[in-house]
Order: C-alpha cells, then structure tokens, then sequence
C-alpha cells in the first residue's frame, strides 16, 4: 500500500488516439514527441480538465531511444524529447499536473523498445529522479509466466524503494489470463490499478466488449476493488474521436463511472467537439466515477437488449445505469421496480432520483413499491442518481 489512487485515478495518455507515432518530420502533430505532451498540458490547464479532476498526463509506448545509455539508464528519444523526461516533468508539474510514464516487464516494449526485464531498480530510480508520477507497466516479451510475475512485484517494491510517490498502473492479469486465474488479492498488494482486457479500440464493438467481459467475470471482479486499487477495463476514453456515436460515447462515460474505472481519455484535446468535452467534464458523473466509498458497481439484470448496473455510493446513495444494447429501431422503454435497487435497500421507505446522463434532470420521489420506466436510445444509457 503505498497510499495513493484513493479513488481511480484520472488523466490523459497518448495511447489509442496517437499510437507510436514517431516521424515527427512526416506529422509533427500526431507525432509522440515533447511538443505533444506540452500542448496536451497547456489544455488541460487552461480549458478546465486539471479542475475537472484529469490530474495525469502520460506518455505510453514509444517514447525512448532504442537503446539504452552508458550507464544503462532508459532514455527518451533525443529529437522527439530534446529537453528529456525531467525537464518535460516539470512543465507539467508547472502546470499543476502530473507526469505519467510507460515501460514494460520484459525485454522489450510492445512496440519493441528496451524493456525493464533485469533493470527494475534503475529504471524505478530513473523515473523517480525524473519526476515521475505514474507507471505503466506493460507485459509484452516476459518469457514466462513466472517471470511476468516476478517482474510486477519487483518493480512495485523498486518503486516504493524510492520514496517517491508514484501510481503503479499494471497489465499482470490481462498477461496471465489466456493461461490461469489471476490471484487479484495479490495482484492488488502490488498494484494501483490493473488491466484485464483487451485495448480499448475507437468502436462500439470494443465498448460492447469490455462491457460484457466484466459482467460476465464481475463475481471476481468486483469484490476486489476500492481505495488503493482498482480494475482497469482498458482505461482509454475515446469519447470525442471518430468511432462512437453521442449515445455511444454517453455510454462509455456512464458505465466507466458505474464501475469505478480509471479515467485517462485519449483524444485531441485541441480538437475536441464541446459536447464531448462537456460529457467528459460531467461533474456529477464524475463525481460518481470518484465516490470515496470506492465501491465497484455490477450488472444486476440482463432482459434481451436491456441491462440494469448499480453502484454503492456514500451517503446512503446508488448510481443505476440503464443500459439498451439493441442496435435497430428507435428509442425503447425498460420498467424494472425499485425494490431490486441494493437489495432492496435503496429506496426503502422512499427515494429520489436524479437523471444524470444523457441531460441532468430532477425526477421526483418515489416509494420502495415504486417501478421505474426508462427510455433508452438504442447503444445509449440512462444515468440516475438514486
């Protein structure tokens, strides 16, 4: 436990929208390079994502040379990073943000630059002299199992070793489960949050996914999470990119809230659309993603298209997703009663309830006998506060 990811963590990262750009000649714009990460920080400060709670802006594969120093030390691209990690830590720590970092447990990255394996201590005192305030841990070339797992527990001792504070964010599970059961007991003594499922893609397709893979594994998922540590179901919001529609995009917000997942968008926060920087900057869903009873939420009811989620919150209250999978026709109506909210509990003797998404609207109060009739858009979700 090193005292940190309280509640999920929220930021940016490179990831999904920019992949491993790196012919900054080509494309300087879409290029993972010092000026990518300088720009994103300046937006973030200046149009409201630092006060809306996104405090981490991180960088993800491909950001270092392809090989390592004299010493052995990691080090970034010298024409894409000419000032470094440290001196781009410190912009962002001028901003008011904090700086997020990528490596990987075996011998190579993903995109095949130098990987970790055999260097978990120097390169857990490189970040940390850097500035750096999160890892991402990859799990690519681990030529075994045993080693994937031995390399996620030394790096998280080699991070607490040195002193400073920095969120470790993993992949371990999603690595070991094509072959075993992840042990999430001891998967969260070591970790922050963890990944378990594949890479968040700009489709409804890979929404869909996610979405059903964690209902389906909720019974393990959801008894582990809360404070200090927390399922990743691929972190990556694409909401304002090219591949989901608002329903779907309203989606992906809601459910991401409902079950207590890290929030790092990736997208062009200099090319955004306002209504997706106005869902992404939601206070009050936000405020459901960030609840500090830290509690997961989970799929109650499955009815042909419809699925009904709820999730604890402090002071005695419950976020309920309606959530209308169909994909034909228009609008559809799901009545469900109130007595299946928190066993039974959540509106007993009365309730009210609150829209929160699509639009934020008061609803009135209801008693425990009360049943609910919600319209859903077909791929959307409706949002209440009850």
């Amino acid at each position: 436990d090193n005292g940190l990811a309280r509640t999920p963590p929220m930021g940016w990262l490179h990831w999904e929208r920019f992949l491993c750009g790196t012919d900054c000649a080509a494309d300087p714009r879409r290029c993972v390079s010092e000026q990518l990460f300088v720009e994103m920080a300046d937006r973030m400060a200046a149009e409201g994502w630092r006060d809306a709670g996104y405090e981490f802006i991180c960088i993800d594969d491909c950001w270092m040379a392809p090989t390592r120093d004299e010493q052995g030390r990691l080090q970034a691209d010298p024409k894409r990073f000419p000032g470094g990690i440290r001196k781009l830590a410190d912009y962002v720590h001028s901003k008011g943000l904090k700086l997020g970092i990528y490596s990987d447990v075996g011998n190579k990255t993903c995109a095949g630059f130098p990987g970790s394996y055999n260097y978990y201590d120097l390169d857990a005192q490189t970040f940390a002299s850097w500035g750096v305030d999160l890892l991402k841990f990859d799990g690519c070339n681990s030529d075994s199992l045993e080693l994937l797992a031995e390399g996620y527990r030394r790096m998280s001792l080699a991070l607490n070793k040195t002193g400073r504070s920095i969120v470790y964010s993993c992949e371990w599970p999603f690595y070991l489960r094509p072959v075993q059961q992840p042990n999430y007991t001891e998967i969260k003594q070591y970790c922050n949050h963890w990944r378990n499922f594949y890479d968040v893609y700009d489709s409804w397709s890979s929404i869909k996914s996610i979405l059903d893979w964690t209902a389906l594994h909720q019974d393990a998922l959801v008894k582990i999470a809360g404070p200090g540590g927390w399922n990743d179901p691929d972190m990556a919001l694409v909401i304002g990119n090219f591949g989901l529609s608002w329903d779907q995009s309203v989606t992906q917000m809601a459910m991401w809230a409902i079950m207590a997942a890290p929030l790092f968008m990736s997208n062009d926060l200099r090319h955004i659309r306002p209504e997706a920087k106005c869902l992404l900057q939601n206070k009050e869903v936000i405020a459901i993603n960030q609840d500090p009873l830290g509690k997961q939420g989970y799929q109650l009811v499955k009815d042909k298209n419809f699925q009904l989620w709820e999730r604890p919150l402090s002071g005695r209250a419950y976020a309920v997703a309606v959530l209308n999978q169909q994909e034909i026709g228009g609008p559809q109506n799901f009545t469900f009663s109130l007595t299946f909210l928190g066993n039974g509990l959540a509106c007993n003797p009365a309730c009210s309830i609150r829209q929160v998404l699509p639009a934020s609207r008061d609803w009135g109060v209801y008693s425990w006998i009360s049943s609910l009739s919600v319209e859903v858009n077909p791929t959307g979700t409706v949002l209440l506060k009850v």
